[in-house]
């Protein structure tokens, strides 16, 4: 007879996913009795279902990715307002990263950057695949804005995303820190004041 399920086991990897979003892999907070604890599995129906830790935080970054990042990234590849898209983004990021339920969490892919399995190689893949989206998101963004005469021409745009991906990493990481809301936004303001070719 087949293996019936008595839990969802989205629900459950969603657990997860807070979990080690919230601790990483390396704490207390984040050990296999832990995560037994957070998901509501024994031990044995959590290694049938997910396999290891390892296995489980890697389902968890994916979950991440497909349910948090990537649809943030396609509305602001797909938005055709330019620079203002551009604002909006980052001002939303800072809105979620320093107020509610998800306040000083950080981004669950940006503090895997420094996570113990950041040099794994699945976690690795899935950092770059992170990394692409976003510059890729903000490259449609910035081109654009080309297109609307909203860029300074100085600024190349492979370059420019780039930099605008490096700075969402790190009002992530200075918010898991304590920034507030207005330090971050007096950063955005002033780095996209750069981009307008009034600069």
């Amino acid at each position: 007879m087949p293996d019936i399920k008595h839990f969802d086991p989205d629900a459950a990897l969603e657990r997860a996913e807070r979990l080690f979003w919230k601790h990483g892999t390396g704490s207390a907070e984040s050990s296999v009795q832990a995560v037994t604890t957070a998901t509501g599995l024994n031990r044995s129906s959590l290694y049938a279902t997910f396999g290891s830790k390892h296995d489980l935080y890697l389902a968890a970054l994916r979950r991440y990715l497909d349910h948090r990042a990537r649809p943030a990234f396609r509305r602001l590849a797909e938005d055709q307002r330019g620079l203002p898209a551009i604002r909006d983004f980052f001002t939303a990021l800072i809105d979620i990263r320093c107020t509610g339920e998800h306040s000083g969490w950080g981004c669950m892919f940006v503090n895997a950057h420094v996570d113990p399995q950041h040099n794994d190689p699945g976690v690795r893949a899935l950092l770059d695949e992170h990394h692409r989206l976003l510059r890729d998101a903000l490259r449609s963004a910035l081109q654009t804005a080309v297109r609307l005469g909203q860029l300074a021409t100085t600024h190349p745009i492979e370059g420019t995303a780039e930099t605008l991906a490096l700075l969402a990493y790190g009002i992530n990481l200075r918010s898991r820190a304590g920034a507030t809301a207005e330090e971050l936004l007096g950063t955005l303001h002033s780095a996209l004041a750069q981009l307008s070719p009034r600069a």
